[in-house]
């Protein structure tokens, strides 16, 4: 038996008739057409397919399609404004924070919940705030200098390093 949904993706309103059981992520994906969003592990594991929930970051693989009802949905394709980059997205190009790019749209997702909970984090809080995420690419530096640089650039400082770098321990 179907479900109807209607939920607003990147500002865009969308209602369609779901299987209960059908996760957001494949919603995301195959009903509403927006591939950015990836499927990774199907076990929570990897933040590939973290998205913005009301604002809140969550793994879209550990929530159905029905639980979205009436909410905002936010994908890394929301990012962009006007042909412009997220300031996020912009460190990650700049700052080489990606490589094969699988983990990259949800790393930003994550970074963007972290920064609008903490616009100055320092390097550990950013290690913190993406512990949820896993890139199998790179050593992670880039991707704390990336959003380091874009917490700069929203007008975090974010320029404060760790106390365990600071004392060159990093």
């Amino acid at each position: 038996m179907k479900h109807k949904v209607a939920t607003t993706i990147n500002g865009r309103r969308h209602e369609d008739e779901v299987e209960p059981r059908l996760l957001l992520v494949h919603y995301i994906r195959d009903v509403a057409g927006l591939t950015g969003t990836h499927v990774g592990c199907d076990t929570s594991q990897c933040g590939a397919c973290t998205i913005l929930v009301d604002g809140k970051a969550v793994k879209s693989c550990t929530m159905f399609t029905v639980q979205a009802e009436g909410k905002s949905l936010t994908t890394i394709e929301g990012m962009a404004k006007d042909g412009e980059l997220h300031p996020l997205q912009q460190a990650f190009w700049d700052e080489h924070g990606l490589q094969c790019g699988y983990c990259t749209p949800g790393m930003i997702m994550a970074a963007a919940y972290l920064l609008s909970e903490n616009p100055s984090p320092t390097d550990d809080e950013i290690r913190k705030g993406l512990e949820g995420n896993l890139c199998r690419c790179t050593g992670y530096v880039n991707i704390i200098k990336s959003v380091r640089s874009a917490a700069k650039t929203m007008g975090g400082t974010a320029a404060r390093p760790s106390e365990k770098s600071v004392a060159g321990r990093s």
